[in-house]
């Protein structure tokens, strides 16, 4: 690990060096982003980048999600520090950074064909749909560091430059570490990306290429074997008590430990190239002597290809007969190792046409095509599985260029092989309301999809898979309302399921044979109290039917009060009080041995609400970020506050009184 430390510091070392060298302040334009942006509404939001003095280094930055052509601007808000934090505060963990994650939202899978089953973990992974394109005028670095308690720590580094006007690459790293609050829970993830964009000087030709690596490896603990020890601890350190899991007489706490010795690892690796070319209108702007090729297109042809490599595995050396007998049932000799392991490959290949009716809207567009996947699994000891899919899919969108309206329509249609008869199709309207930016947004969504395929017995994890396959519908309706410049917005969510498929245990999953009904309303607003002073009130209501198989809390809310403004010129500053607070529920248990959180109806969570003090603020280019977290543990057990520790699951308590601080800094060379 010293020797990985090391490394990583010359790395930096060497990355800023290079920036340096490799700087240029390019004064033409930058193709295709920079037309889009120049066509696209200004963003009004409080953006750093975009103010600074006539000495300082000036830079314009842009950029496009995979799949979007949306033109987007860094974001340097202070107020919210999950925007650097890998887990949504709609989300929890069981106790430390690193561990199983589910959303306190329930959200209908909507992801039709190819499904491992897995996702316990993906809350921490870097994501194509996430994945940004940029045009820069000079290299931007960005890095950040967050140190947690007991040793829990988080390092990113973020970079992105263009080599000529045509051609940008950029390289995303994210590496946490958490020793954990109790025995046996260290974790870590390695995320990776690496992206390049190239566009020809006559901008007929573009491509896109991303590659990203994702691994978590998770010790499991299985909970606390005795919960109501916590508030009579000796040294009040839950380190003391004895888990499930794991060789406790070993265990230690080493924030430089990267080993799993009983637990759950799962990579995930992703190579994306997406290639188009245009037939359309060239043109040019001739200024001076500086000469901007234009180019109108009107019909495109597109090819893309992927391929993605996963593997889930989960792994004792040291089984104990108590723990895995008598509490989780898994019936395996003892003298044994235990370890599950499935390994996936997916090779995609699509073909489409892209056409234009509009010469000077690209927003507008009508993309037809077809697509191929080969699936190839492998299974330790267990008979491999390979099968494949063919599908069509179609996108119609419409964003006025007077920017008040965006249509998009949306089908994909699994024509032939396993997931034959799976579909996702979709639609949804955006409209400005007033000149000072209400919006309002509809949206419907039906998808049809095969169970994942770990719940169908295509898995070694012991996993009692379904008898018939039934495919799971879900109907979405969602509708949101908002103005972006003062803060606030409600929505509505309505989804209707049927044949859902959850987990009964933790080892057999199973369809419910009525129709489930889902309703939840959001509602988000700013209220300035005086100049400084600002309250921000998010709180959800989530209502099923009672007979529905989800445990889910009917309200959710965070509430932030804040001090906060612009102090000595360069001093943002933004500090206050967060709670976070959910009804009680029967919240779901979670088998380490397969990694699902599944149905119970045994134990109710009753916790207090989280309280977090924090302190944020940005000078020039630096943030920094000081928290510190769960004050609520400081009261102690009574009837009327209950347990001095939260609990996120059975067994499963959140850290005490935790310490966070954090600095991001950003360099443009």
């Amino acid at each position: 690990m010293l020797r990985f430390k090391s490394s990583f510091i010359v790395f930096i070392t060497l990355l800023l060096s290079f920036n340096k060298v490799m700087s240029q302040n390019y004064g033409q334009s930058m193709g295709g982003f920079m037309q889009a942006g120049a066509n696209s509404q200004s963003n009004k939001k409080n953006d750093s980048l975009q103010r600074r003095d006539k000495n300082a280094d000036s830079i314009t930055i842009y950029f496009k999600y995979y799949n979007n052509n949306s033109i987007q601007k860094l974001d340097s808000s202070i107020n919210d520090f999950y925007v650097h934090y890998p887990l949504p505060w709609t989300s929890y963990n069981l106790g430390s950074l690193g561990t199983a994650t589910k959303s306190y939202i329930f959200n209908a899978n909507t992801q039709p064909g190819w499904d491992a089953g897995f996702h316990a973990f993906d809350a921490y992974n870097f994501t194509l749909e996430q994945t940004a394109f940029y045009q820069t005028t000079r290299p931007y670095t960005e890095f950040g560091y967050l140190l947690g308690g007991k040793g829990e720590q988080m390092v990113e580094v973020k970079h992105t430059q263009n080599k000529t006007n045509q051609l940008n690459f950029a390289f995303d790293y994210r590496f946490s570490n958490a020793p954990g609050n109790v025995k046996n829970q260290n974790s870590n993830t390695n995320n990776m990306r690496i992206t390049a964009h190239f566009q020809s000087k006559r901008k007929r030709y573009e491509s896109f290429f991303a590659m990203i690596f994702n691994t978590t490896a998770s010790s499991e603990n299985g909970g606390l074997v005795k919960p109501v020890l916590l508030d009579s601890l000796s040294l009040n350190d839950p380190f003391e008590l004895e888990t499930r899991l794991g060789i406790s007489g070993a265990s230690f706490r080493n924030p430089f430990n990267t080993s799993i010795a009983t637990g759950n690892t799962y990579n995930k690796s992703t190579f994306d190239w997406k290639q188009t070319y245009d037939f359309g209108q060239k043109d040019s702007v001739v200024k001076d002597t500086l000469v901007t090729h234009l180019f109108y297109p009107r019909l495109r042809i597109q090819n893309e290809v992927k391929i993605q490599a996963s593997s889930y595995s989960f792994s004792d050396a040291n089984p104990n007969a108590y723990n895995y007998y008598q509490y989780f049932g898994v019936m395996y000799d003892t003298a044994y190792k235990v370890k599950f392991t499935d390994n996936w490959r997916t090779l995609t290949n699509e073909f489409s046409i892209v056409s234009y009716p509009e010469k000077m809207n690209s927003n507008q567009f009508l993309q037809v095509g077809t697509g191929y996947s080969q699936m190839t699994a492998s299974f330790n000891g267990v008979d491999g599985w390979d099968n494949y899919d063919i599908y069509g899919f179609g996108l119609y969108k419409n964003k006025t260029r007077s920017q008040l309206w965006d249509l998009e329509a949306s089908g994909k249609l699994y024509l032939n092989g396993f997931h034959a008869g799976d579909f996702n199709a979709g639609a949804s309207l955006y409209r400005v309301l007033t000149k000072k930016e209400t919006f309002v947004r509809l949206s419907f969504q039906n998808i049809n999809r095969t169970p994942s395929l770990n719940s169908i017995g295509v898995t070694q994890f012991p996993i009692v898979g379904l008898k018939s396959i039934q495919k799971e519908n879900a109907t979405i309706l969602d509708g949101i309302i908002g103005n972006s410049n003062t803060g606030w917005n409600a929505s509505a969510s309505y989804q209707l399921i049927s044949n859902f498929q959850y987990y009964a245990t933790g080892f057999k999953p199973v369809v419910y044979n009525n129709v489930l009904n889902y309703i939840r309303g959001q509602i988000e607003h700013r209220v300035g109290l005086t100049k400084h002073i600002n309250w921000y009130d998010q709180i959800t209501l989530q209502i099923l039917d009672p007979n529905a198989p989800v445990n889910i809390p009917l309200i959710l809310t965070r509430q932030r009060l804040a001090f906060e403004g612009n102090f000595y010129k360069n001093l943002f500053l933004s500090t206050g009080l967060e709670v976070i607070y959910h009804t009680s529920y029967k919240a779901d248990a979670y088998m380490p041995f397969t990694g699902q959180f599944y149905l119970q109806n045994s134990y109710t969570t009753q916790n207090r609400p989280t309280a977090n003090a924090y302190l944020n603020f940005m000078i020039k280019r630096f943030k920094g970020y000081v928290r510190l977290e769960n004050l609520n543990t400081l009261l102690p057990t009574s009837k009327i506050y209950g347990n001095s520790y939260n609990f996120t699951a059975q067994n499963y308590p959140t850290a005490g009184l935790w310490f966070r601080v954090g600095i991001w800094w950003n360099f443009i060379n």
